[in-house]
């Protein structure tokens, strides 16, 4: 195959993996802050106080605080995005690196907290704007595209414990505020936005990586956060196009393939719902601007009732998505028999296909798997796609 000359060769990162220097210039305190180092056998732990008592519980992408938990940061744990690898002192040298590698696009994302550190700014924090200006100017120097990520797992503590981790819909201002201050910021200098970063992954952590949550509380939780944030991605999009015709915005979805693991039918009708909760559920929300058929059935099968509007529907309808982008890193076999030959992991459970090798990390290998998903999604939205995360 040849690709054309202007093809986006890159590579991804987000803030709260490289940037450190977490409370620097004025920064607020993310989620990801209070979030300690895990490892393959042991996951990483967020840390808060409850009742007046240090405690500590396995997070999740996606996923927020308990109810009445207040974010702290434990002098005795280790939070490795405290440091990182100090992009923020050393950006100008790890971007000349990545032109030395030839990278023709770089993906990055924008921590909220460096914008907006608290709740009540009347304006963005001027330190924070200007970092990132100087990142993009960078990054122009060496004819290097950003695309940028307007939140990646990294929401404001301070929202996430007022508003329970997206659980109201006040976070959609919230969140169009900041886009808004990003989008006229950096006219000019960024062309290609991200919404949410793997947004599907609220109903992976509920039903894939061995997870089998019945509760339908937590089901209620995730539909309802995932529907305010359609509507705040969509929001964000149509504002993007006000501000810029030239704005490309587009979705970012965990890329998971699945297949079924026999020919009996059983499986194979799970392998399609698997598919349409995990991956189409919020593809065609974001690129159709509207629910798929299945989303009743999903929802009934939860006791699922939504906070939707009239004006929200509009919304999304208004602004659908102008690309499709996706992570992808593996492929996963689902069955309804009862398996010996099991993955174990990270992210990574349930049945091992045969046909596939697995890595240390227990994740399949698995190029034809990216095949398959590239041409079932651009049969399905007819979108440019972007493979953003691999």
């Amino acid at each position: 195959m040849i690709f054309p000359k202007n093809f986006l060769w890159g590579g991804a990162t987000a803030a709260n993996q490289i940037e450190g220097a977490y409370d620097v210039d004025g920064k607020g305190l993310s989620v990801t802050d209070i979030m300690t180092a895990g490892s393959l056998k042991a996951p990483r732990m967020l840390t808060y106080k409850l009742n007046g008592r240090l405690e500590k519980s396995a997070s999740a992408p996606g996923q927020g605080l308990p109810e009445g938990a207040v974010g702290t940061i434990d002098p005795n744990s280790y939070y490795p995005n405290h440091v990182a690898i100090d992009f923020y002192h050393h950006y100008k040298e790890d971007i000349k690196m990545f032109a030395d590698m030839g990278f023709k696009t770089f993906r990055l994302s924008i921590a909220w907290t460096r914008i907006f550190p608290k709740e009540d700014e009347e304006k963005p924090n001027q330190a924070g704007l200007d970092f990132y200006r100087g990142v993009f100017e960078e990054c122009k120097k060496y004819n290097i595209e950003p695309l940028v990520t307007i939140s990646h797992y990294e929401d404001p503590l301070y929202l996430s414990e007022k508003y329970h981790d997206w659980g109201d819909r006040e976070m959609i201002d919230m969140y169009v505020k900041y886009a808004k201050a990003l989008f006229e910021e950096y006219k000019g200098l960024v062309k290609y936005w991200l919404t949410f970063n793997e947004i599907n992954s609220t109903l992976l952590m509920l039903s894939a990586f061995g997870n089998n949550v019945t509760d339908d509380a937590a089901y209620q939780h995730a539909y309802q956060k995932l529907h305010y944030q359609f509507v705040a991605s969509a929001r964000a999009v149509k504002l993007a196009h006000e501000i810029d015709p030239n704005y490309v915005v587009g979705n970012m979805i965990c890329g998971i393939v699945d297949y079924p693991l026999t020919p009996d039918p059983k499986d194979i009708l799970l392998n399609r719902h698997m598919w349409e909760q995990n991956i189409f559920y919020c593809g065609d929300a974001q690129c159709k601007g509207k629910y798929p058929t299945f989303a009743k059935r999903l929802w009934k099968e939860h006791n699922v009732h939504l906070d939707i509007t009239e004006q929200d529907k509009k919304d999304m309808l208004e602004g659908k998505v102008d690309m499709y982008t996706f992570s992808y890193y593996m492929s996963n076999v689902v069955t309804t028999h009862e398996v010996k030959d099991k993955v174990g992991g990270n992210f990574a459970a349930g049945a091992k296909n045969p046909y596939l090798k697995y890595s240390e990390w227990g994740w399949a290998t698995d190029p034809d798997g990216l095949q398959y998903y590239l041409e079932v999604m651009y049969d399905r939205y007819d979108l440019p796609l972007m493979v953003v995360e691999n």
